[in-house]
């Protein structure tokens, strides 16, 4: 669905509009085709932002069945009555990766129960990053506890989030997890946590794709691009996709870089700047290297204001978004 410039007021609470038919504050989660709320799962990454505890102490709390987990710490699930669809969405700095242990756990897994770590997000059936970004086949990005049992109590990431699916049948099944951050030397994939920052994407001659998603409308500000290569003018000839090394800026309703629509593509070193204003609920700047040169681009982003998306409100930007 479309971006509505009325709802700027839930920019003041850091909310993000993700994709979703339910009006806040239905949840609806499913294991492949899930649906969230916009306003609920963002706020409550807004609220875990504001936990801030001395370095001595270890931040524990009890999980929700469909939660949001940014600060480390140790974090236990009982259950009250049958919950079969739940999940936890971990995100860390963009510099990091995410790693979770089982502490405990005390599940049916033969009565139908388990705990599954996804290697990124999924929502409504969307996988970041997506097939075409990600360096392990889908098989290999989930690990199930009932499969693996203790052979495997830590689980860690290949960027910035993660997500931990669980179903639990009887009430009074339980268990604890310690999530830690570990810094990643060249994050790759990564979802930005804020509507406004700036970044730096390096891939050090790896053929690779790498992408960097803002869950929200923001203007894009590309202050240089090195590609390691030399213009070629012949290249035009092909466009980008030619030439095995470019960025492109991607705009859409959803998580899978694939379905997105592309904005703009760039093929050529630059010292900017060059700015986008990108209306979509999802801004991407894509990375796509060869592995023959090391490949960089530099870029800020700001969250479009409300005067911003109602003077896009009807260009071309605004319906590739309302057809997403």
């Amino acid at each position: 669905r479309s971006f509505p410039a009325h709802r700027t007021i839930l920019f003041l609470c850091t909310s993000v509009t993700l994709i979703t038919s339910f009006p806040c504050p239905v949840f609806l989660l499913f294991y492949q085709d899930n649906e969230i709320s916009p306003e609920g799962l963002l706020s409550l990454l807004s609220s875990e932002l504001k936990r801030e505890l001395p370095e001595e102490f270890v931040y524990r709390r009890a999980l929700r069945c469909l939660d949001m987990v940014a600060v480390e710490g140790q974090f236990t699930f009982t259950a009250e009555r049958p919950q079969l669809n739940c999940a936890v969405f971990f995100i860390g700095e963009p510099s990091d990766i995410i790693s979770i242990e089982y502490d405990s756990v005390n599940i049916d897994c033969r009565g139908g129960d388990f705990i599954k770590v996804f290697d990124g997000w999924v929502m409504k059936g969307e996988k970041f990053p997506s097939t075409q970004d990600h360096p392990l086949p889908l098989y290999e990005r989930y690990s199930d506890y009932c499969e693996t049992g203790v052979t495997r109590p830590i689980v860690r990431s290949s960027q910035n989030v993660a997500m931990l699916f669980f179903r639990l049948h009887q009430s009074g099944s339980s268990f604890t997890v310690t999530f830690r951050k570990l810094i990643n030397p060249f994050p790759c994939n990564v979802v930005s946590q804020t509507p406004e920052g700036s970044f730096t994407m390096i891939i050090p001659q790896q053929h690779r794709n790498c992408s960097f998603s803002i869950i929200y409308p923001v203007e894009i500000q590309i202050g240089e691009l090195s590609l390691g290569q030399h213009n070629d003018l012949k290249r035009s000839i092909l466009g980008c996709a030619g030439s095995g090394d470019f960025v492109e800026l991607l705009g859409g309703n959803g998580m899978d870089t694939s379905k997105m629509f592309p904005m703009a593509d760039l093929c050529y070193s630059f010292n900017g700047p060059a700015q986008m204003k990108v209306g979509c609920d999802n801004t991407v700047v894509r990375m796509v290297s060869s592995g023959k040169f090391v490949n960089r681009v530099s870029f800020q982003y700001r969250l479009l204001g409300h005067q911003e998306l109602q003077q896009m409100k009807g260009n071309s930007v605004e319906d590739v978004c309302l057809r997403a």
